[in-house]
């Protein structure tokens, strides 16, 4: 069975063109239902300051102090970022919305063995808080295309 992994910001892709201006590393890749994502690769990672030994909000890839760069962008219209890794169908999913200038929803969480809330997979309820429908789809992530590429790496193809 295949893996899946993803470190990315979602967003509308106005909101997410300063992060494309600020590191000219990073890629806006459209995605369904109007929203853009930003691959968070290996290399937008060292360009944005990368880790530290905390971990901002509990999640895994999320460079020291970029919280504070989504909370600014925000201000803009709503951002997300997300984290997920599947191997077998088991896995984890991390995800928090920022809109208006703070931290507007989550960090959410599903670890190995947890079911998702019955609101949806946490990035599905950020998708939901971002406008998306599931009309006619699985869930929230089903309809952006989110399962398009199976790993961070591959939206830059």
């Amino acid at each position: 069975m295949l893996g899946y992994t993803l470190e990315a910001l979602i967003g509308d892709p106005e909101v997410l063109r300063p992060v494309v201006q600020r590191w000219p590393v990073a890629a806006l890749v459209t995605l369904d239902a109007g929203l853009s994502l930003i691959p968070l690769t290996d290399e937008l990672f060292d360009a944005a300051g990368g880790g530290s030994a905390s971990k901002p909000l509990g999640f895994w890839k999320l460079p020291a102090q970029f919280d504070r760069g989504l909370a600014g962008w925000s201000a803009a219209g709503p951002v997300a970022y997300v984290e997920a890794e599947f191997f077998g169908g088991v896995g984890t999913q991390r995800a928090a919305l920022w809109t208006g200038g703070r931290l507007a929803l989550g960090p959410l969480f599903a670890d190995e063995d947890e079911p998702f809330d019955p609101a949806g997979s946490p990035i599905s309820q950020v998708l939901a808080r971002l406008g998306v429908g599931r009309e006619g789809h699985h869930d929230e992530f089903d309809a952006v295309g989110l399962g398009r590429h199976r790993d961070t790496e591959g939206w830059l193809s």
